[in-house]
């Protein structure tokens, strides 16, 4: 009888017991963490559990020519998907509608609000000067929040709305006029051309409230909007500096460090949105100062800011203070001590963890070829999904059963092995899913769902490999033991290289598609990778440990391994080798 070969495969087989301990040692850790994370079911995607749906619509610039065409508006889904689909697993649906509609569906159990937040910040981002600020409305009569100083070239301190200098807040009794000249008295201090030649047509504008008639028209309107502007009103918030053209001072609202409002007067765009390359949140370890922002600017960006920052440095405009304006709000609004040269700068200040990623969201993500509003939000309800995940599960479990009265009809005793792993590898896939939810924002839809029904197929299929190459060993005449271990170097090469193959179209269906094809791709690729795992150490460590048990190795004939029924040769035997004749006829 051939013996199994010694050594390492020896070892293997004489151990299977740790395989089988430590796979059911991880299945209770990922079960105690799912409760643990108090989401003990899978997310659900908007097709199965419901959701919002927002529908944008695109709109032209004032004065500018039609931007509205196919290609600005794919540019337009794919950003937005970036935004808050950025895995591409998390159900959430960008697509376009018409020729100026995008579509937004976000599943429930989503943070629809910030979703909300992410997709209708749709304006372009700019990088404009501060030329003054005022705390609007009730909250005037608190005073500004200190500002953090940058401390190094490569620096740009923030946090929202923080002022430097004398001018940048008015008392709680100002009026309409010192605020129209305080308007007029930063665009002439502002050296951008733009702003300059509309404040200097009238040097005398701010002597008194008659002079302001002879202001320059665009002054004027700006000196109004100012004055008229009140940032606690939402309403008003929206409206700031509608029609204003990037070339062009603007006013506009932001939040400060302590949450009150205040209102802006800036200088044109110095600095777009495209010009930033990357932007993330990372946490500082080495000064321990918290959550910052760091930006990395394209090569014609990397000039504009230098620009920008020097001349904001050399005090050419009333502060050294520039605002991140998005959808016609300040984001934030950084000082900044000297001229940053090196195509890249940090925004720090008092951020939370959550404030940091958003800002680096929208600094990442904001500049869109596009304007949009939003012309409706809608409450998408879950019945038809129901009743098709109910006729789904109706199937999964049909095509289950099959299997298993299949393995039972045919393999008989060994159906019992391809049940539990079945059984293993189902509750992995749950646990799994049921994590991936909070983790990296997983939901389930229906095609994630047949991609988990069709893994049903693709484990059976190992373990009917296996069980076959046992098999087929024992119809050589071997007994289980050594016909256990000779099976399955070949059984494991096939189930790898048949494992490698799905895997690999899952990973390309990924790739190439969106929505919820990847859903369908994902699950394929997650229960293949498992498939692999019970296997390995799972289905093979329990079929070594059961092949040493009478029933098995007596080949009973409800065994699924009976010799006869198998067609089995004779056992083999080792024989002596006969010696060569001996010639003894003489030469």
């Amino acid at each position: 009888m051939a013996a199994p070969k010694k050594g390492r495969s020896a070892s293997a087989q004489s151990r299977p017991g740790r395989s089988l301990a430590l796979i059911l040692i991880a299945i209770a850790a990922l079960t105690g963490g799912m409760f643990v994370s108090g989401h003990p079911t899978p997310r659900l995607g908007i097709d199965l559990a419901g959701g919002t749906s927002i529908t944008l619509t695109a709109k032209n610039e004032p004065g500018q020519p039609n931007a509205i065409n196919k290609t600005n508006m794919n540019t337009a889904v794919d950003i937005m998907n970036r935004r808050v689909n950025g895995l591409g697993v998390s159900e959430a649906e960008v697509q376009t509608q018409g020729s100026d509609n995008i579509i937004v569906n976000i599943p429930k159990g989503t943070n629809s609000k910030q979703a909300r937040e992410q997709v209708g910040t749709t304006a372009k981002l700019y990088f404009r000067p501060v030329l003054t600020t005022e705390l609007s409305g009730a909250d005037k009569s608190a005073s500004p929040s200190p500002s953090a100083s940058s401390s190094s070239s490569s620096k740009a301190t923030d946090k929202t709305g923080s002022s430097s200098s004398p001018s940048s807040s008015s008392s709680p009794s100002a009026t309409a006029t010192s605020q129209g000249r305080a308007v007029t008295d930063a665009l002439k201090a502002d050296s951008t051309p733009s702003a300059s030649s509309s404040a200097s047509s009238t040097p005398s504008s701010s002597a008194s409230p008659s002079a302001s008639s002879s202001v320059d028209p665009a002054t004027a309107k700006l000196e109004a909007e100012y004055t008229a502007l009140d940032c606690t009103d939402k309403a008003a918030r929206a409206k700031a500096g509608d029609g204003a053209k990037p070339t062009d001072p603007t006013v506009a609202c932001g939040q400060n460090s302590s949450g009150q409002w205040q209102k802006y007067v800036l200088g044109p765009a110095e600095v777009s949105g495209t010009d930033i390359k990357r932007a993330a949140a990372v946490y500082d370890t080495q000064s321990a100062a918290g959550w910052k922002v760091t930006m990395d600017f394209t090569s014609s960006g990397s000039k504009k800011f230098a620009t920008i920052t020097g001349k904001l440095a050399k005090n050419q405009s009333p502060q050294n203070q520039f605002a991140i304006v998005l959808d016609g709000e300040v984001v934030s609004d950084p000082f900044v001590n000297q001229a940053l040269t090196g195509g890249n700068a940090e925004i720090s200040g008092s951020f939370s963890q959550t404030e940091a990623q958003d800002l680096a969201n929208m600094l990442k993500y904001g500049a869109l070829p596009l304007t949009f509003k939003e012309s409706s939000v809608t409450t998408v309800t879950a019945a038809l999904g129901g009743e098709q995940l109910h006729a789904g599960l109706i199937a999964g479990a049909i095509g289950l059963g099959l299997v298993v009265i299949y393995l039972v009809v045919y393999y008989r005793g060994l159906s019992l092995i391809a049940i539990a792993s079945l059984m293993v590898s189902a509750i992995l896939t749950y646990v799994i899913m049921a994590l991936l939810g909070p983790t990296i924002g997983f939901a389930l839809n229906l095609p994630a769902v047949c991609g988990a029904i069709v893994a049903i197929g693709i484990t059976a299929d190992s373990f009917i490999v296996f069980f076959e190459r046992i098999r087929d060993e024992i119809r050589e005449g071997r007994s289980l033991r050594p016909a256990v271990e000779r099976a399955w170097p070949r059984a494991r090469r096939t189930i790898l290289v048949s494992d490698f193959v799905s895997f690999l179209a899952a990973a390309v269906l990924f790739i190439v598609t969106v929505g919820k094809v990847q859903g369908f791709a994902f699950t394929l690729g997650l229960t293949t990778v498992l498939d692999v795992v019970v296997v390995f150490f799972f289905t093979k460590p329990l079929m070594t440990i059961l092949a040493r048990k009478k029933f098995f190795a007596s080949g009973h004939s409800w065994s699924g391994l009976d010799p006869k029924r198998l067609g089995a040769k004779p056992p083999l035997r080792r024989t002596r080798r006969p010696s060569a004749p001996v010639d003894t006829k003489e030469a």
